[in-house]
């Protein structure tokens, strides 16, 4: 069985021995397929660190996050698209609109996905979206970007049916991680009117733990309680919904 993360963030653990023993628990754990998502310029070097540690399970993949987006950006963009030209990397990400946090950054939250979005489209890359309380924003921007070489996950999706098809029907996968174990968080009702060729696993770590370590730090090694709850709930085998998700996973990264 290979599982594959899609998305987690465990460079932020800073101590070598700290982050060997998590990734040690995560090759343990069958999750032997990792994916890097930087958020600003000065985690770009945490993600190359990890991958040059790791090469055969780790894969970067460069952008700015959008609640990084403020005054200044540009100069931020600037330096990503830099790295992005000297980096081997598989996905834009992560990248989107947030406005959870600070709505009065829309527009130029607008801007920088655009832009980013059209560094993809010249890379052949796919992107890694990252949305909160911002679906229709983002799906908007999306929209008016739509050709056949825009691609990518949805990262931590929790949105409603009709929204999954949306997404899917603009050729991207859906990220799905721990708030799928969340007993009241609906998402593995609507899972459970997906197809698995339209889902990718993620952590997201080390936010949004899944039961059941809810509460404390999230880490990829954690990924199998995801794929067992996502199994459960299409009442098939953890080992299928591990090769189902690892190929889609290949199919969007392209390794």
């Amino acid at each position: 069985m290979i599982l594959t993360d899609t998305h987690t963030h465990l460079y932020y653990e800073r101590d070598p021995e700290k982050r060997n023993s998590l990734m040690q628990r995560c090759l343990e754990s069958q999750v032997s397929r990792i994916f890097l998502p930087n958020v600003d310029s000065d985690s770009i070097g945490m993600v190359t660190e990890l991958v040059s540690e790791y090469p055969d399970n780790c894969f970067a993949m460069l952008g700015l996050h959008p609640c990084d987006v403020k005054e200044g950006y540009k100069s931020e963009l600037e330096i990503i698209e830099k790295a992005i030209s000297q980096t081997k990397i598989y996905a834009i990400g992560e990248i989107g609109i947030d406005l959870y946090w600070d709505k009065s950054t829309l527009a130029i939250q607008q801007e920088a996905f655009r832009l980013q979005i059209a560094w993809a489209k010249e890379l052949n890359l796919p992107i890694v979206i990252h949305c909160r309380d911002a679906f229709d924003e983002v799906y908007e921007v999306l929209l008016s970007q739509k050709d056949k070489t825009l691609r990518g996950i949805f990262h931590c999706f929790t949105g409603t049916k009709e929204q999954a098809d949306k997404v899917i029907d603009l050729g991207f996968y859906l990220g799905i991680g721990g708030v799928v174990t969340y007993k009241n968080s609906g998402l593995d009702n609507v899972l459970e009117q997906l197809d698995l060729k339209n889902i990718v696993l993620e952590t997201d770590s080390p936010y949004l733990t899944p039961v059941p370590f809810r509460g404390k730090p999230n880490e990829s090694s954690y990924l199998t309680y995801i794929a067992q709850k996502v199994a459960d709930v299409k009442r098939v085998s953890i080992d299928e919904v591990a090769a189902i998700t690892t190929e889609n996973s290949k199919n969007i990264f392209g390794v």
